[in-house]
């Protein structure tokens, strides 16, 4: 399919096309020059590494980046909702993530401007709290965009593709900057380190990267029309921002009266999705403070993590479709938790390279599988709405996996028993999971 080709514009797409999944995995792809280059493994770390080094004062850049990204958790549970039910409403998710990825691409650019000074670490703060709240409403129109790309029947692969080249995108992008930019002085590019200058330029390249990943989405899937209503669903009203908070809550009191099922997985995902993040921030601290791992060697380490956890979420894909998301959810989580116990016992790098492996392989079909649960829970025509509350609820829990795993490495004087903490935040996931009852149908699907 080429842009010129015309697409009927509806709430749910009648056909599989490969023109239009591989467009939209592609916002995935780039979208990871944010996740991975600035938020996990570069730009926050020359944040409070560099910048913040010689800050003064008793609280540590760590520690204001932490309340940063706090910060930006508590407006994006707020501001989420009412954006995924305006695009809904008006029509206009494309133009809704156009403009949201268009942000992010700029703050991300302007990055460039942190220089390796405390005087400017406010600025970094800002721009990364800011990228933050931009780049998860971005990804509530992105998520309703899966059904305009998939049908009933293809949900959970098309889910499982975009995942994959989320992982496998920020990979690729991780390699080059290490290579051209960062490894030994300036990387191959010879890029001077004075000033923080080749950390700056690869906020340029993410930019970039992020941009150039972004188009083809934004050409291929057709808008979203307002009146793209199917199987005699209501339509989501399109009101002012202030009166969308009172449809909101309207919205809410009705599911809690009429679809309970939806908040009882709304909660439930929120638990063991904040346990899956927990897997990969963790994952790197548990391997170099306990299995043995330096520097060096937990690089190869999160490159195999993330390309585990993408074949994990291609193969999972097929398996949605076939036995449903709810399978694939309970026995991913089951399969993480038997080997978070393992790894408990276990020493050295060979054990953590297997069970740590293992732990990564069952991510990225549990948070595949969680999306596809949501899709197919929600009348066509509301899906930003459900993924603005999927965002909320998701920020809402996302305190559980660190404070947890703090806590247990405190009581018992070793990182290794931080492990619990994650296993028990994942284990009461799964069991919020286990009484929401089973889908029947998709409901987009007749």
């Amino acid at each position: 399919m080429t842009p010129s080709s015309p697409v009927p514009a509806r709430a749910v797409a009648d056909t599989t096309r490969r023109g239009p999944v591989i467009a939209w995995s592609l916002w995935d792809w780039g979208s990871a020059a944010f996740n991975a280059v600035i938020v996990t493994f570069v730009f926050s770390v020359y944040l409070t590494d560099a910048v913040g080094e010689d800050l003064s004062g008793p609280v540590s850049a760590s520690s204001w980046l932490g309340w940063a990204v706090g910060a930006a958790s508590l407006v994006i549970a707020v501001l989420a909702p009412v954006m995924g039910q305006r695009s809904d409403a008006s029509g206009h998710r494309k133009r809704s993530l156009a403009l949201l990825t268009t942000s992010v691409v700029v703050v991300t650019a302007l990055m460039f401007l942190v220089e390796d000074s405390p005087d400017f670490l406010w600025l970094g703060l800002v721009l990364i709290a800011v990228g933050t709240v931009l780049f998860e409403l971005a990804q509530v129109p992105y998520f309703a965009m899966l059904r305009q790309v998939s049908t009933p029947a293809t949900v959970g692969r098309v889910s499982g593709v975009g995942w994959a080249f989320g992982y496998l995108g920020g990979i690729v992008l991780l390699v080059i900057v290490y290579v051209g930019l960062i490894s030994g002085d300036g990387g191959l590019l010879g890029v001077s380190t004075d000033n923080g200058l080749n950390i700056r330029w690869v906020a340029v390249v993410a930019a970039v990267w992020f941009l150039a990943f972004s188009i083809p989405v934004l050409l291929m899937v057709p808008e979203l029309p307002a009146t793209a209503l199917l199987h005699g669903e209501s339509h989501v009203p399109d009101v002012g921002f202030r009166e969308s908070y009172r449809v909101l809550f309207a919205e809410i009191r009705t599911m809690w009266r009429e679809d309970r099922h939806t908040l009882q997985f709304l909660i439930a995902s929120a638990l063991f999705r904040d346990g899956l993040a927990g897997v990969f921030t963790f994952g790197a601290v548990i391997a170099v403070s306990v299995y043995g791992f330096t520097d060096d060697t937990v690089i190869p380490f999160g490159i195999a993590a993330n390309v585990a956890a993408a074949t994990g979420a291609l193969v999972a894909g097929r398996l949605d479709d076939r036995l449903g998301p709810r399978r694939v959810i309970v026995f991913s989580l089951v399969a993480m938790l038997v080997a978070g116990v393992v790894l408990l016992f276990v020493q050295g790098m060979a054990g953590f390279w297997v069970f740590g492996l293992v732990l990564c392989l069952f991510v990225g079909p549990a948070q595949s599988a969680s999306r596809t649960y949501l899709v197919r829970l929600t009348p066509p025509g509301k899906e930003g709405q459900h993924f603005g509350l999927y965002a909320m609820t998701g920020r809402a829990a996302s305190f559980l996996a660190p404070t947890l795993f703090g806590l247990f490495a405190f009581v018992f004087g070793d990182d290794r028993w931080g492990i619990v903490g994650i296993m028990l935040v994942l284990l009461v996931g799964l069991l919020a999971l286990l009484k929401v009852p089973a889908l029947t149908r998709d409901r987009a699907d007749v």
